[in-house]
């Protein structure tokens, strides 16, 4: 955003539970939002970010320093609506420009009463969250002719210190569908958009813990027939669909704190079902495995992850985004780990010796991010070939 056009925006204020303070300017919602400060790394897919359910009371920094240039359109949601609690970036082009767009992001965030702030050195906010940690913050954006003030600043620190805790937090049932639905549509391409899956081949029912679409039309794209499900529906219900396979989502929040979800993959598991979990999946596979997970110092939330396949080793570019990880020594001798992550040793990925099921912690739906981990789906349906 150009200095002299700033004032076409509100002053916003960003505060961190630490008491640090920025200045900026909002360019969505006027409010004030809170959640868990995190930093992401990807250059695009800002839309898909904002409406990935992953990011349920998470207020999302973006380190590439231009957002919005390509603006917005209604194909590349994840979700039905934005569920980051907040965007933070550096600079608002004043122009967005793309064949597919219907809005700016500056419209987009207004439109979705969505709180956000640019014009703060993102920088220095990256580095801050590497050396400390993740922590709460909060975003006042202000209104046209309001002014920052001693007081709306001591405002702001006091919202993000009361902000709630990631630790012990359920989110999956907040952000889950509350009835099921049948999904068949199929990939984007170039010139066609969506399409739609008319040949099925396998019956798979799928958890929503804060399922993205694009995971959904990687699995119909396969000959998939899914089924979604409530994050809270039991075991034996699912089961009694007899699906030839059973697909555990992505979402937000502590696993540890799901406890229901924990049980009924338990009865899954000892069903033989085939079975394949991504990022929360991964994590309540784990837990309901006997394995522990904790919460990390440093969360991964990018499309830069270089992650292992230990069987063939094999390194792929990810998309990866989670707050909490599966504690690789804490894996039981029915387990067996299959990727790690190549910045830090975190477990990426196991599998059951003796069971038809497998997991993986980033996100190989790639939306946004790289494709090179998409061959997990098509481990998933030779699972329910073998059937």
């Amino acid at each position: 955003m150009l200095l002299s056009l700033q004032g076409a925006f509100p002053p916003a204020i960003l505060a961190l539970a630490d008491g640090t303070v920025f200045i900026g300017n909002s360019i969505g919602a006027t409010g004030t939002t809170v959640g868990e400060v995190v930093f992401n790394t990807s250059i695009t897919g800002y839309q898909e970010i904002l409406t990935d359910p992953s990011y349920c009371q998470q207020i999302v920094t973006l380190t590439y320093p231009h957002i919005g240039n390509y603006g917005v359109n209604p194909e590349d949601v994840e979700a039905e609506k934005i569920h980051a609690a907040g965007l933070i970036i550096k600079n608002l082009p004043l122009l967005a420009s793309n064949f597919r767009q219907t809005e700016t992001l500056s419209q987009y965030l207004v439109r979705e009463n969505t709180v956000a702030i640019a014009n703060i050195d993102t920088r220095r906010l990256t580095r801050l969250l590497r050396d400390k940690g993740a922590q709460n913050g909060a975003i006042v954006g202000l209104a046209a002719g309001e002014a920052v003030t001693p007081e709306r600043i001591a405002a702001a620190v006091a919202a993000a210190k009361a902000a709630p805790d990631m630790n012990g937090l359920d989110l999956a049932k907040v952000v889950s569908t509350k009835q099921p639905y049948t999904w068949d549509q199929t990939e984007w391409q170039l010139g066609q958009g969506y399409g739609q899956q008319t040949a099925p081949r396998f019956k798979v029912v799928a958890y929503d813990f804060g399922v993205k679409h694009n995971i959904l039309r990687m699995l119909a794209s396969r000959g998939c027939a899914l089924t979604v499900v409530p994050a809270q529906t039991p075991a034996a219900e699912v089961l009694a669909m007899n699906p030839d396979g059973i697909f555990l989502s992505n979402g937000p929040g502590d696993p540890a704190a799901c406890g229901y979800a924990i049980t009924a993959v338990q009865q899954i598991l000892d069903s033989g079902v085939p079975t394949f979990g991504i990022c929360l999946g991964h994590q309540i596979m784990a837990l309901a495995a006997g394995a522990s997970t904790f919460k990390m110092a440093n969360s991964h939330h990018g499309g830069n992850h270089p992650v292992k396949d230990l069987d063939t080793g094999r390194v792929s570019i990810t998309s990866q985004n989670h707050g909490f990880a599966v504690a690789l020594d804490s894996l039981p001798a029915h387990l067996r780990a299959t990727h790690v992550s190549l910045f830090d040793g975190t477990l990426q990925g196991l599998e059951f010796r003796e069971k038809p099921a497998f997991c993986f912690q980033g996100h190989p739906e790639a939306s946004p991010g790289p494709h090179d981990i998409a061959y997990l789906f098509d481990r998933f349906t030779a699972l329910m070939e073998k059937k």
